[in-house]
């Protein structure tokens, strides 16, 4: 016995020392790109009657104002116009496109470990929108957001495990120049986070200028165009049913520049798209079958994303309800069509209503996030940081949304019935002859970290515990943990000459 006494400990401290390290991506109880699709709120027959509808109303009403070229490209594809101007879709045209549309689609990141492969049911959760505000959690106050507002959240970003993806949140309030706002959004993004970006232009003339700059900091067009870091949001559509002239020639920049896109549909449900929530996916869905032909008119197979993004909205008072149960219906209903189609899609959840991190903001933005990731949604936008129903953004509450994306994700990876996790033995073991509890048993600690999903910022203590680590406070935890971040260098910055450079061709307005 003393002589396998130092063994047993020696083998216990090594146990201990192994999980104490960061765990292999394998290994770890959460991570980019795992499978949903376990909840299921449409059935077969009810996906088949959306597509059905979808088809006749493409077919039937088809889609105003697309520009010459677009007219161009969907007429050569095989649309109709008719003598009303309207861009009308044979049904076989639809189906011929979804047979060769893109299966599967790699966003690539400026760090190879952070590509996001969207095939299936592989879920990523991330930023989106277009706020116009910052909240300001310590004055419980708005506030115009600018370019350094939105650097900091990109640098932020890179530094969360369960945010997978930087799609720009807000606007640069402070850059009236439009041409100069996107520029400096590209150049915010993408120098404060690794991960991959995803942006919009204005007009069809700055996507050129955009290309340029992120050629520079690729190092050459040939390798921005193998590993394309930065998509294209575009809202190709004005709904109901009508092109948004402009994107769609922006749209046909960016596909010609070897740029992905999202193709972004968001009507608003009882405004500008059916009241219910099945005939506000059909029109999205019809408007994203349209642009899904439009993309593949212009260069087949080209990388896409199926943005159905229907909003909800309060037909009490006309205001969107982004944290409502009825959004959370809408996203997971559209991401069961993306299934259907067996295309690459994204759309909406996380968004909270409320106007500051708080009670109300937690319980809308969770519901709607783990609903999105059960459905198997591919790209989940707008899931952390974003409230007052896209009005405002919040880097503490982006910070707080990495824990809260954390325990999503987990409901996502679901139970895992297998021999080990049955525990038989393990019963046995504690139960005849052993200390009746399963504290500190072999299973327990060998599995405590690769099947448990631990909160950053969370506070799981007793009261007692509480009180005597001085009450700590979320939101202000929150509020140094950002201080913390945005303190360090950010590790996306570019390389001297390479900054120089693009300072030497553009206007930045972050300081150097």
């Amino acid at each position: 016995m003393t002589d396998q006494t130092p063994i047993r400990s020696g083998g216990r401290a090594a146990r201990r020392a192994a999980r104490a390290k960061p765990l292999a991506d394998n290994m770890r109880p959460i991570r980019p790109g795992m499978e949903g699709g376990q909840y299921k709120p449409l059935s077969q027959t009810d996906m088949e009657a959306i597509h059905n509808a979808a088809l006749e109303a493409l077919e039937t009403i088809g889609l105003a104002d697309a520009p010459p070229s677009g007219v161009a490209y969907l007429t050569g594809a095989g649309a109709i116009q008719g003598a009303d101007g309207r861009i009308r879709f044979p049904r076989a045209l639809v189906e011929d496109t979804l047979a060769k549309a893109n299966r599967s689609v790699t966003l690539y990141a400026r760090d190879p470990v952070h590509d996001l492969e969207l095939s299936g049911n592989r879920v990523h959760y991330g930023t989106a929108g277009a706020a116009v505000h910052l909240v300001n959690v310590e004055g419980n106050s708005y506030r115009e957001c600018g370019v350094q507002d939105l650097h900091d959240a990109a640098r932020i970003t890179d530094t969360l495990d369960n945010i997978h993806f930087l799609q720009r949140p807000m606007v640069c309030r402070d850059i009236t120049d439009n041409l100069e706002m996107d520029l400096n959004t590209i150049y915010a993004c993408s120098s404060g986070t690794m991960k991959h970006v995803g942006t919009s232009f204005t007009e069809p003339a700055f996507v050129k200028h955009g290309l340029e700059m992120l050629h520079m900091i690729a190092g050459g067009e040939d390798k921005w165009r193998e590993r394309p870091f930065l998509s294209n949001s575009n809202c190709f559509v004005v709904p109901p049913m009508k092109f948004a002239t402009e994107a769609c020639e922006v749209m046909e920049a960016c596909i010609e520049g070897g740029m992905p896109v999202l193709l972004l549909s968001a009507g608003m449900a009882g405004a500008t798209a059916p009241s219910t929530i099945a005939g506000a996916i059909v029109q999205a869905v019809s408007e994203c079958l349209a642009g899904l032909v439009y993309v593949n008119a212009v260069k087949p197979g080209h990388p896409a994303i199926f943005g159905t993004w229907p909003f909800g909205l309060d037909l009490r008072t006309g205001a969107m309800t982004g944290g409502s149960g009825e959004q959370a219906l809408l996203t997971a209903g559209c991401a069961q069509m993306h299934s259907f189609y067996g295309v690459p899609g994204g759309a909406a959840a996380g968004i909270a209503d409320s106007k500051m991190p708080d009670m109300q903001a937690g319980w809308e933005q969770m519901c709607s996030n783990v609903m999105a990731g059960l459905s198997g949604l591919n790209m989940v936008y707008e899931a952390a940081g974003m409230h007052a129903s896209l009005l405002g953004f919040c880097h503490e509450s982006l910070i707080l949304g990495d824990d809260l994306i954390g325990q999503a994700m987990r409901c996502v990876r679901g139970i895992e019935v297998n021999e080990e996790t049955l525990a038989l033995d393990q019963m046995r073991e504690v139960c005849i002859g052993g200390p009746g509890h399963y504290l500190g048993t072999e299973q327990t600690l060998s599995r405590m970290e690769t099947d448990h999903v631990y909160p950053s910022l969370g506070n799981r203590s007793s009261p007692k515990e509480w009180d005597e680590l001085g009450k700590p406070d979320l939101i202000k935890n929150a509020t140094a943990r950002k201080e913390a971040i945005l303190s360090e260098r950010s590790r996306a910055c570019f390389d001297p000459k390479i900054d120089k450079a693009i300072r030497a061709r553009f206007n930045i307005h972050l300081p150097a």
